[in-house]
């Protein structure tokens, strides 16, 4: 088999079993569902997996061809391709081998479900979307790959659509997301307009010409054309990727089942903002504007969507928040010009995350699908692979020096630290107090179920054990690379020239955006990075956020309580999520309602059933009213008028 068959196989694979498993799934029943689902992810994995070795050891040629094309419209071709490189190997590789983790592990959580082999096709046709996105050589690829996974979130969130709560959390994803997405169309029609091209190299090639341009938006006020461009599909990214204030989806897709849960946040929707933004480093770095705006947007994310983490009480929900501010450091790292970071962190936050979020489903299945965390308790003697690969989650995710988050997270730290970006400041300060939030609500995360007393009722404590190897086998496949995967990727993918290896850079920084060239001057290998994070602040700062969480949730429990009273209004402004749901429905939600109400009362009510319908009736009404008077019944009123008018027609004939 060529590499073109094996490019073209790798998405067709994924939906191949979306298909069957849809359309089929009564007919093949249950378990031929999840096999068909489960063998075409899996192929898809093994042959991307190939595709990396092509890439990365073979060092295959970069490839960039079309497919298929759909149409030639005044010289502009819209096309179907593949880009396959560097960054393109690499994100096939975390999509697939993420998503085959978990529909393994759906298996044994969606066992009763009514809809089992329905899921299996949303998941399955969940990972043919992004593959396509990740593998686009082309803004039209790109787009409907990125419409595709916005559409496959709205089924799976609301995937049990007999509860209000998901059926109004898919349709929130839905709308705001439409709100992103129409910036990221906009910024794709700028650039169309001003390079007469979809295709990225093109587009990369002809970006100079809207350096120089402008733009009047607003009249008289001249804007940078480039600036405008990389700020609207930047727009985009903060739908998908849940940057502020367009983040406010990604807690309520939790409604969805778990599975859904960890694909959406470790390896699927959330990351293509991410991807996108990395993909489009030769336009962002032409605009220090859009990268000022990518940085700070970046940073209010990460540190003011971590501290909601803080106060909530569902085991999923505080997961989400913690995806939330990892989101915010990855697009920080973007702003300073750091995308290699940025990948490199998408790649280890995608298994640590995957893994928490199933780790917690696995909890949640052992609880008879409790999610408070304030009736949990003391669950490692019942749960103990559960509990240690949570532990091993956990400590990925606040950065413990050896675990892949560490890598990664110190990482962005250090290359904020030396970027001269504006907002570099700010956001430097925002990711470094992070740190201490992220250990602080990860760590009360965990010692609130696995330590401390049972809080569970007594039914729920007879019943408690360790979950079925379906669901636990899924978790230690993906403990591994929460663990070892920084030590393996760290010195190629940041310091090796990973992305930058071969006849054209898979990304794109200017000499003079120095961020990552600093922290490789002190980069000497992977067990002196880790050596020397035991000596720098991020550590202390973790340290002390996992020893307050002890202290206060395990050692002393009415602090948490004083702390509540005596803080309400701080406690309120983070359980109300800082207002953005109110204001939403106060403001949009409501404000377009009572639009939508004004122009149904000028224009259906008024006009229409007014004027154009009820009024044309009433005028046709009224006038066959007066011509039914002529209708008396009687014959001598008919012959006076057949005389009548016969006086007319011979006057009219004489006279004329």
């Amino acid at each position: 088999m060529n590499m073109e068959s094996v490019y073209l196989a790798i998405p067709l694979a994924s939906l191949f079993g979306a298909i069957v498993a849809g359309f089929f799934g009564k007919q093949i029943g249950r378990v031929g569902s999840h096999l068909v689902a489960i063998s075409g992810v899996g192929i898809s994995t093994l042959l991307s997996l190939i595709v990396l070795k092509d890439v990365v050891i073979d060092g295959a040629a970069i490839y960039n061809q079309s497919v298929y094309t759909w149409m030639i419209s005044d010289g502009i071709r819209f096309e179907i391709g593949f880009l396959i490189d560097s960054l393109t190997a690499l994100m096939m590789v975390v999509v697939s081998s993420v998503s085959l983790m978990v529909h393994i592990y759906t298996i044994g959580y969606m066992e009763d479900d009514d809809g089992y082999q329905r899921f299996f096709s949303y998941i399955a046709l969940f990972t043919f979307s992004m593959l396509m996105l990740v593998m686009s050589n082309n803004f039209l690829q790109l787009f409907f790959g990125w419409e595709a996974v916005g559409l496959i979130s709205y089924l799976l969130i609301g995937f049990w659509f007999k509860r209000e709560t998901a059926i109004y959390a898919n349709l929130k994803a839905f709308l705001v997301n439409r709100v992103g997405d129409f910036g990221f169309l906009l910024g794709i029609a700028v650039i169309l307009g001003y390079t007469g091209s979809l295709d990225y190299y093109e587009v990369f090639d002809r970006a100079d010409a809207m350096v120089t341009a402008t733009i009047q938006v607003i009249p008289g006020l001249d804007w940078s054309v480039i600036s405008l461009a990389c700020i609207l599909l930047f727009v985009g990214a903060m739908g998908k990727s849940a940057q502020v204030p367009l983040h406010v989806w990604l807690p309520d897709s939790m409604e969805g089942p778990t599975p859904i849960s960890a694909l959406i946040h470790a390896a699927t929707m959330v990351t293509a903002g991410i991807f996108m933004v990395a993909r489009m480093s030769p336009l962002f770095e032409l605009s220090e504007t859009a990268l000022s705006v990518v940085l700070v947007i970046g940073a209010t994310t990460a540190f003011f969507m971590g501290l909601i983490g803080i106060v909530q009480n569902d085991i999923k929900r505080v997961i989400a928040y913690s995806t939330l501010s990892q989101l915010g450091y990855m697009t920080v790292a973007l702003g300073a010009s750091a995308y290699s970071a940025a990948i490199f962190h998408l790649m280890t936050h995608a298994f640590f995350k995957a893994l928490l979020f199933l780790a917690a489903g696995s909890v949640i299945i052992a609880m008879h699908h409790e999610q408070d965390i304030r009736k949990m308790g003391g669950l490692k003697k019942y749960m103990p692979i559960t509990y240690w690969v949570f532990l091993i989650g956990s400590l990925s995710l606040i950065g413990f020096p050896g675990f892949a988050g560490f890598f990664s997270k110190d990482a962005i730290i250090e290359a904020t630290h030396n970027a001269d970006i504006p907002g570099a400041g700010y956001a430097y300060i925002m990711v470094l107090v992070g740190v201490f939030i992220t250990a602080f609500y990860s760590f009360r995360l965990f010692f609130l179920v696995f330590h401390g007393e049972e809080r569970m009722d007594a039914h729920t404590r007879e019943h408690l054990h360790e979950t079925r190897p379906v669901v636990t086998v899924p978790l230690i496949l993906l403990a591994i690379p929460s663990v070892i995967i920084g030590w393996i990727t760290i010195e190629s993918v940041l310091f090796g020239g990973y992305f930058t290896s071969g006849a054209r850079d898979a990304i794109t920084i200017l000499e003079s955006h120095g961020a990552m060239a600093a922290v490789a001057e002190t980069f000497h290998g992977p067990a002196r990075f880790v050596a020397h994070g035991f000596s720098g602040l991020p550590l202390y700062l973790a340290t002390a956020g996992v020893f307050s969480a002890w202290y206060i949730y395990l050692k002393n429990p009415s602090i948490a309580e004083t702390a509540k009273q005596k803080f309400s209004f701080l406690y309120r402004l983070l359980d109300q999520k800082y207002y953005f749901d109110r204001f939403n429905e106060i403001f949009f939600a409501g404000g377009s309602r009572g639009i939508g109400q004004v122009l149904w009362r000028l224009g259906d009510a008024l006009l229409i059933d007014g004027l154009l319908v009820n009024g044309s009736a009433k005028l046709v009404g009224w006038f066959s009213g007066i011509v039914r008077q002529v209708q008396t019944g009687y014959l001598n009123h008919y012959a006076f008028t057949m005389i009548l008018g016969l006086i007319l027609l011979l006057g009219w004939a004489v006279l004329g």
